[in-house]
């Protein structure tokens, strides 16, 4: 499996360094200034360099196994919920960092004005905002509480106490409620390889982020949920499919699919669709598998076995993902169309907003499947599949069915998928029959790293009392 690269925080520390501190080369000239080191650090090439994990946080394989949307083809291992424990650092040493280096540089009055010169400080600051909120949702999403208003402190606190997730979840609201307000038309940001640093799809990124948080609040606090909801609605989420954020990938090795990387580089396939996805899939005469799967040597759509060991399987013998989504430079889904209007057909059925739930549902669908197959999505082709019995809109099974489509609109967007499936219940999983961890259950949330255990003890042991044992199975705050 593909790592995520953590950006290096040493980089942003020495042109920070670079930045504030002055030397007087002397009688040598330029001599003793180094031309690798510049004078001057590049917000641009920070942006870059953090929002790469992007991709790497939407395609990351684990947990789009615990949701059974993939299986292991050889390794049968991780949809038995092998690891326990997983490793946030990198994103704190990384992209975190580098994002608030990117808001100090454009807030600081010795650094702002050099720092314009790759976009507007406003604009620089609110994508950063937006960008740091993301990673903090995915993170505490993962592991519950974890360090917030401490952590990137540097040296001035190697050891961040730990904050809830609702006290993240309440600030995060926050941060992008006052990010998407804070574009002010200034140049265009550079270094942006997500949005283009297109101002109006930032804003529509952000505000599709504080929809999907409001729903993830409809059991544990539904007041907040449908007030936060009904706001990010007024500011304007994704419109279209043409608004789609997706990550893209080059066809170049340094940046490619972690898929083809997998599958074509590595020549190791170690991931199929799961038979429990594709099973589903074919029962409905979906018209998405062809966008999803391909067929097996024998020319059918079948399958991987889900957290079965032995393997009696081939790679040829199963459906390994689309060749349309796993070339070198295909695109990753990070929020869609789709998970809006699936969002407001909850919503509705919940009485957050006005408008009819099926109405919702049903384009939530067809926007899906034209997401998934392009031209193929006739209205014929749409209209057949919504007439399938378990996909018809029935009111008294809204909630499943609505949460059933979104685990299929949500295919290869593990970590959504997963806090989706772990919200609603829906589709109903069976665990894999021989699992590897203690309890045999679906995850419910991951474990801490080891070493916070050592390097962070105080703060552990108080956030392990707070949330509940540093296991797979004790839930986060919103799963209830």
């Amino acid at each position: 499996m593909k790592k995520i690269t953590a950006y290096k925080s040493l980089a942003v520390a020495l042109s920070l360094a670079i930045a504030t501190t002055s030397c007087d080369p002397g009688d040598f000239g330029n001599m003793n200034i180094s031309p690798n080191n510049p004078a001057t650090p590049n917000t641009a090439g920070f942006l870059t360099g953090a929002l790469r994990n992007i991709g790497g946080m939407t395609t990351e394989m684990v947990p789009a196994l615990y949701t059974q949307q993939f299986g292991d083809v050889t390794y049968i291992e991780d949809s038995r919920y092998k690891t326990i424990n997983f490793n946030f650092n990198g994103f704190y040493t990384g992209p975190l960092v580098t994002y608030q280096a990117i808001i100090d540089l454009n807030t600081n009055p010795d650094t702002k004005t050099t720092a314009a010169a790759n976009g507007s400080n406003n604009n620089q600051i609110a994508i950063a905002r937006i960008a740091k909120a993301y990673t903090y949702m995915w993170m505490t999403d993962r592991w519950g509480d974890i360090p917030y208003s401490q952590a990137l402190k540097g040296k001035e606190n190697f050891s961040p106490a730990y904050d809830t997730q609702q006290a993240i979840y309440t600030d995060l609201f926050k941060e992008l409620k006052e990010a998407q307000a804070q574009f002010d038309g200034g140049a265009t940001v550079k270094g942006d390889i997500l949005l283009g640093g297109n101002a109006t799809r930032w804003k529509k990124f952000a505000n599709t982020l504080r929809m999907i948080m409001a729903l993830r609040l409809s059991k544990v606090d539904p007041a907040k949920g449908k007030t936060e909801f009904a706001a990010a609605m007024a500011d304007g989420p994704l419109a279209s499919n043409a608004d789609n954020v997706k990550y893209g990938y080059l066809a170049e090795a340094n940046n490619e699919h972690p898929l083809y990387n997998n599958y074509i580089t590595s020549n190791r396939k170690d991931f199929a669709v799961s038979s429990t996805f594709m099973n589903y899939l074919i029962k409905t005469n979906d018209p998405r598998i062809p966008g999803m799967a391909d067929q097996n040597i024998l020319q059918k759509y079948v399958g991987v076995p889900y957290g079965v060991f032995p393997p009696t399987w081939k790679a040829q013998d199963v459906s390994l993902a689309a060749t349309a989504i796993r070339q070198q430079n295909s695109p990753a889904n990070v929020v869609t169309y789709a998970q809006v209007l699936f969002s407001q057909a909850e919503a509705a059925k919940l009485g957050w907003i006005s408008g009819d739930p099926k109405a919702f549902y049903e384009s939530a669908i067809k926007a899906s499947i034209e997401q998934w197959i392009g031209a193929g999505a006739t209205e014929a082709v749409v209209n057949a599949y919504l007439q399938q019995p378990d996909v018809k809109y029935d009111d008294a099974k809204a909630f499943e069915q609505i949460g059933t489509q979104k685990w299929i609109a949500l295919f290869y967007q593990g970590n959504e998928a997963w806090a989706e499936w772990r919200r609603t219940g829906y589709p109903v999983l069976t665990p894999a029959a021989n699992p590897l961890n203690p309890s045999g259950q679906i995850p419910s949330r991951l474990a801490y790293p080891v070493t916070e255990q050592t390097l962070n003890k105080v703060n552990y042991d108080k956030a392990v009392a707070t949330q509940g044992p540093d296991t797979q199975d004790t839930k986060v705050w919103w799963d209830k």
